[in-house]
């Protein structure tokens, strides 16, 4: 993929799953790449497999966030990408709002919505520093249907793509973008156990399976890319086609 090249990108959330599937893309399309997570063992291993830095990341602290983007720019000089992936699933899956916990649903909105909204606001003025770039934030099928039994997840993942058509709106004039991707069931850690594998064994998807976090990755990777040059505002599902199903 041309147009990562250089191209300093810091990945939430990419000591596994998505996000590390993410991060490797992009390392190997050329991005100088800095993972943030709560994870350091796997997050400090994984950056050093793909030549990039670990940074300790609550992306639910402002503190954090600032301190996240003084490292990058004391370390590389710059910052042209934000991937705003981390994420969290709270609560047992299937429970439907009358059992919910109002602490389970407001923990899910802090990470998966305020994390996003508190990388959003730090980047901006390192992005207009650096004449522009690119934000995508993973948002979910979830937040394009109502999925029962997800209320949290579900709200916040709406949620993430209505902040990405507001960022679209506002940050243009400076050059940066922001999109977001709409993951359909992936086997990461978070679906480990709860996704049937292999073909033929998903079929609400058209595909009739569910996604690897490598092709996920490509479609964050292009976005975050200069290839994807005049692409704002917009919400791509990956997802095997479920989300492309009639109604019922």
């Amino acid at each position: 993929m041309t147009g990562l090249q250089d191209k300093v990108v810091i990945v939430t959330g990419g000591a596994r799953g998505i996000g590390a599937a993410t991060a490797a893309r992009m390392a190997k399309g050329g991005a100088k790449i800095v993972i943030t997570d709560l994870l350091d063992e796997l997050g400090t291993k994984h950056a050093a497999q793909i030549g990039g830095m670990f940074v300790h990341h609550d992306v639910t602290s402002e503190d954090d966030w600032q301190r996240v983007i003084d490292t990058t720019i004391e370390h590389y000089g710059r910052l042209d990408g934000l991937v705003n992936n981390a994420g969290i699933a709270t609560g047992a899956p299937g429970t439907p709002i009358e059992d919910e916990t109002l602490e389970s649903f407001e923990r899910s909105l802090k990470v998966n919505l305020s994390g996003v909204f508190l990388g959003l606001k730090a980047v901006v003025g390192p992005m207009k520093a650096a004449g522009g770039g690119s934000i995508v934030n993973i948002a979910s099928v979830t937040g394009l249907s109502g999925f029962p039994g997800v209320s949290g997840y579900g709200a916040s993942k709406w949620g993430v793509r209505g902040l990405t058509k507001i960022a679209a709106t506002e940050f243009g004039a400076h050059r940066i973008r922001v999109n977001a991707v709409n993951p359909g069931a992936t086997l990461t850690p978070m679906n480990e156990g709860q996704v049937p594998v292999g073909e033929g064994n998903f079929p609400p998807a058209p595909l009739a399976r569910i996604g690897a976090p490598e092709e996920i990755a490509e479609a964050v990777s292009f976005l975050i890319s200069d290839a994807a040059s005049y692409t704002t505002g917009a919400d791509i599902s990956v997802d095997g086609g479920w989300t492309a199903r009639p109604a019922g």
